[in-house]
């Protein structure tokens, strides 16, 4: 093709997009000017006209447009009628190239004439598409087949048409932004080149029917997840002739044969669906071309679809597989963590935090098909949710209504999703187009979860690979793996194991997967969910603000928090609350029985808090404050403090100890990649059934309803806006290893251990604490007149992924860290102390701060005697009568605690919920191993805490 043709066709082109576009920019001003009744004649005249203009191009100039144009054509769910109709005669064929050109092409690829090779070759092609032109023919042995024999010069043309339909799409794109198919056509430009090879389309044929385990005899068996279609078998192939097996079969959009033979359309198009969800999800890889074209049905019974060309095929990597697993069912549960998580996984980034509208936008892929008839109402529906979430984006960026038009929310989009999210639309106009509606939350599921359960079930207990690929740090850790391995993949899910000894790490293990529909493993870096072990933590803050003097534990609340005061709570003092006295124990429980996402608004949280009425007088009766103790504790913080809550978590723990972004109470937005997902062991949750009462536990968790709760748990946590939320009695995200560091340097009475292990990858600390995402500086005009979008260079980390709009006014905002001084993100704090003469920085000054969390020595006369739980912490005896050892458990079984006569800790994060057996079995090998006493909660006939009740592994 030479340079005039090329400029002839490009001025065709983009002649044609300019008609159009002011074509339609002209009616959609006069229509505001007209009654609706000639409205709706006015556009279905210029969709017409436009439609026409569109055919009569695309025939004239073949090649890429005729693609195009096929694509378009089965787009019944979003385009007007008369594209429709008009374009699905591309579908068909196209003016048949001539015989001499066809028969030249085939001796120069096979290196024989055409009578050497058929003992019959059909003159009259079958059809003729936009690549090639396929004629039924018979081998000299008699086989019947189909020879498709690629058009001369057709190359160039379609390498040329890439060039133009990129420009035309960057032109869309400026002129109107809620259009940018940009990244559409960028993948298609790297992948349309490969279909010009036909050795690599007989490749590909080969391998979707072996990964379809397709063959052309009907046995009426069918195992888990299979397919019953029909591909034809590669005979010969050479760059452009391809030699098929024949297979007589009805084309899609012969409707009355489709009649006459009785075909179930229905039946076939949620096979045809089956048939790519496996291709996706299972094999990881797919044909990227599903038009009717592409389509037959055969003659016989029971009229299977017989799936043709794969020159357009994509390869997904195992990874990007599970992640579009993952996408999908987390559209089917709206599970907005798992979704966020999805995108972080595919290389998805958003700039911005937006979760409901990407779980909406996200969902329109996978929404329910919808008959042609439906086309109408699909479009304004969509169009109207569009102009919605233009209006939330316009609210969260400031930017006015032409600007926001401009701005695209999304960083950066994966290529493989590209061609992923174009068959699906494919899928979807196919259904339209015969006229069918296909659930394919139904129909593809089973495929997606079999991608993640598979990968996970393939894990073997005995699987070395199970564990994390991390160094041993000590021979203790060598036999604690070992113990992992016999306990497998039953008994745990996913889990991590990390221990200090005389101020050094001696276990950091990770094992498992991050959760039921998950499967990648675990990480010393996992962010757990750990219950009620944030307390553990909480309590540290309170006693952190004692030491700097801001309050003092035998000080009343009231005084420190004036609106306390009201319905007889002005006697409560803050080492009631540590030690569970204060009579509020069930403070939160009409809460969470009415509205449970209640707990999620921070201040309303404390509003209630403050208003309750105690059930008991102050330190009369010592009950579990199982979620009020959080709000109380975070009432007082803030108040005794005049700071947020993060931030005093922040200032007095996390930052000293050099745990950035592995400890969280509420999590922030662009950690969702590194969360693990609950779920509950099912053979324990039946023995809570008959755990009898407990007379330290509330009442609320006396009345028979723990089963009920425990059940609800896992989906309750799991969601979005709970992780978010700030709950300092249950909702601390944080990994095994900040953990065990935390009670590390309690264990020495504040000293801040040695850095972590540098064999620990990531090391720890090396996170951004609050993940920022790129820059919302408004677009501006380049020389060009095109908008560009100012973004700052991608953050640190890759995590930049956006997610959800549930808002909390105290969670991580805008302004967070407009103060921050240094490149870790904050400004250095001057409560850490720094004794003069060792040079080791402290988190305490108080030399009998053991006893102040434990509640002995001087602090025994603020605790309930013989009890369970000390000033915020369960303190734990061994074989004398001493307390030695201090922490807190959570229900589930993740546990952090430390023996402040060996200096030793040790925490245990976990995902699957049990009656934890598996943590005790842990601490039990770790601790004899080590010569450290074994606190009673955790051996074996020892009497357990409150949250150890319901982790019970036989009753105590």
């Amino acid at each position: 093709m030479g340079w005039r043709d090329i400029y002839k066709r490009r001025l065709k082109v983009f002649t044609l997009a300019l008609v159009i576009y002011l074509d339609y920019k002209a009616v959609q001003k006069k229509a505001k000017w007209i009654s609706r009744s000639k409205r709706d004649a006015l556009w279905e005249r210029t969709h017409e006209r436009n439609a026409r203009r569109v055919l009569n191009l695309i025939v004239k100039l073949e090649g890429l447009w005729v693609k195009l144009g096929q694509y378009l054509s089965t787009r019944a769910d979003v385009l007007p009628e008369a594209y429709i109709c008009l374009l699905k005669q591309l579908q068909d064929s196209l003016p048949p190239r001539p015989l001499q050109e066809v028969c030249r092409t085939i001796e120069k690829e096979l290196g024989k004439s055409v009578n050497d090779l058929f003992s019959n070759f059909v003159e009259t092609p079958l059809a003729t598409a936009s690549i090639a032109q396929v004629h039924r023919a018979t081998l000299k042995d008699g086989h019947e087949v189909v020879v498709k024999v690629q058009h001369e010069g057709i190359k160039e043309i379609i390498l040329e048409d890439l060039k133009n339909a990129k420009s035309i799409t960057d032109w869309i794109a400026w002129a109107e932004p809620q259009y940018n198919f940009n990244p559409m056509i960028d993948e298609w430009c790297k992948e349309a080149p490969k279909e010009l090879d036909f050795n690599h389309e007989a490749e590909n044929t080969r391998t979707v029917s072996r990964n379809l385990h397709c063959t052309s005899e009907h046995d009426g068996t069918c195992h888990a997840n299979c397919v019953d279609v029909l591909i034809p078998e590669v005979i010969q192939s050479s760059e452009k002739v391809l030699i098929l097996q024949y297979m007589n079969g009805i084309r899609l959009n012969d409707n009355e044969s489709l009649e006459a033979y009785g075909v179930d359309k229905q039946k076939l198009v949620e096979e045809i669906t089956r048939a790519y969800a496996h291709q996706i999800y299972v094999d990881g890889f797919f044909n990227g071309d599903p038009h009717p074209g592409n389509f037959l049905v055969s003659k016989e019974a029971p009229h299977r679809p017989i799936l043709l060309d794969f020159g357009l095929t994509k390869s997904l990597s195992s990874s990007m597989k599970q992640a579009l697993a993952k996408m999908f069912l987390a559209c089917a549960e709206g599970d907005h963590v798992a979704l966020l998580s999805a995108f972080a996984e595919m290389g998805l980034k958003l700039r911005l935090d937006m979760p409901e509208q990407a779980m909406d936008i996200a969902t329109v892929f996978f929404r329910t098909s919808t008959p042609a008839n439906e086309a109408l109402e699909n479009i304004k529906s969509l169009a109207n949710q569009r102009e919605k979430n233009l209006k939330i984006l316009q609210e969260k960026t400031k930017l006015n209504k032409k600007e926001v038009r401009h701005f695209n929310p999304v960083d950066a989009f994966p290529g493989d999703a590209v061609i992923f999210m174009r068959v699906i639309n494919l899928l979807r106009g196919l259904s339209s187009t015969l006229d069918v509606r296909i659930i394919y939350l139904d129909v593809m599921r089973p495929f997606a979860e079999s991608t993640l359960l598979g990968s996970i079930r393939t894990r073997p207990a005995k699987n070395t690979q199970w564990i994390y690929d991390s160094p041993v740090h000590s021979d203790v850790e060598t036999k604690l793996r070992q113990l992992l391995l016999e306990l497998g993949n039953d008994k745990i899910l996913g889990m991590q194991v990390c221990a200090y000894k005389d101020g050094k790490v001696i276990i950091d293990t990770a094992a498992g997967v991050l959760g039921r529909y998950d499967p990648r493993p675990v990480q010393p870096n996992t962010l757990f969910p750990v219950f009620s072990v944030t307390k553990g933590i909480t309590a540290g803050i309170v006693h952190w603000l004692v030491d700097k003097g801001k309050l003092k534990l035998e000080e009343t609340i009231a005084k420190i928090w004036p609106d306390f005061a009201t319905n007889k709570k002005d006697l409560i003092k803050v080492h009631h609350v540590l030690n569970h006295t204060s009579g509020l124990h069930n403070a939160m429980a009409d809460v969470m029985r009415n509205n449970p996402l209640l707990v999620c608004d921070w201040e309303e949280s404390l509003q209630h808090i403050a208003k309750s009425i105690p059930e008991t007088e102050p330190g009369s009766q010592q009950l579990y404050h199982y979620l009020s103790f959080g709000w109380l504790c975070g009432g007082v913080i803030e108040h005794a403090s005049g700071k947020k809550f993060q931030d005093v978590l922040e200032e007095a723990i996390i930052h000293p100890l050099n745990i950035e972004g592995e400890l969280y109470i509420g999590i922030p937005p662009g950690v969702e990649s590194r969360l693990a997902t609950l779920t509950l062991d099912r053979e324990d949750l039946e023995k809570l059934s008959v755990i009898s009462a407990q007379p330290d536990l509330p009442a609320s968790l006396q009345q028979g309803n723990i089963v009920e709760i425990a059940s609800g748990l896992p989906v309750l946590f799991n969601a979005l806006n709970m992780r978010r939320a700030i709950i300092p009695a249950a909702n601390g995200h944080c990994s095994a290893r900040a953990l065990a560091r935390y009670y590390a340097a309690l264990a020495t009475g504040g000293s801040i251990p040695p850095p972590h292990s540098h064999h620990s990858k990531p090391l720890l600390g090396s996170h951004i604490h609050i993940p920022k995402f790129p820059s919302l500086k408004k677009p501006r005009k380049n020389k060009g007149g095109k908008d560009k979008e100012m973004a700052d260079p991608e953050p640190q980390n890759g995590t930049v992924i956006a997610a959800n709009g549930i808002s909390n006014p105290l969670h991580y905002g805008n302004d967070y860290s407009a103060s921050t001084s240094n490149d870790k993100g904050y400004s250095l704090i001057d409560s850490v102390d720094v004794e003069a003469d060792n040079n080791v920085r402290r988190i305490f000054s108080n030399p009998k701060i053991h006893d102040a969390f434990m509640g002995a020595g001087d602090y025994s006369h603020l605790v309930v005697a013989d009890s369970k739980f000390g000033l915020g912490f369960r303190r734990y005896k061994s074989d004398s009568s001493k307390f030695t050892s201090f922490g807190h458990s959570g229900i589930g079984g993740s546990i952090g605690f430390c023996n402040t006569e060996h200096d030793f800790s040790i925490a245990v994060t976990v995902n699957k919920m049990s009656l934890g057996g598996v943590p005790r079995s842990i601490i039990q090998l770790v601790c004899s191993e080590l010569g450290v006493p074994i606190p009673e909660e955790f051996s074996m006939f020892g009497e357990r805490g409150p949250d150890m009740q319901l982790n019970l592994g036989q009753q105590s």
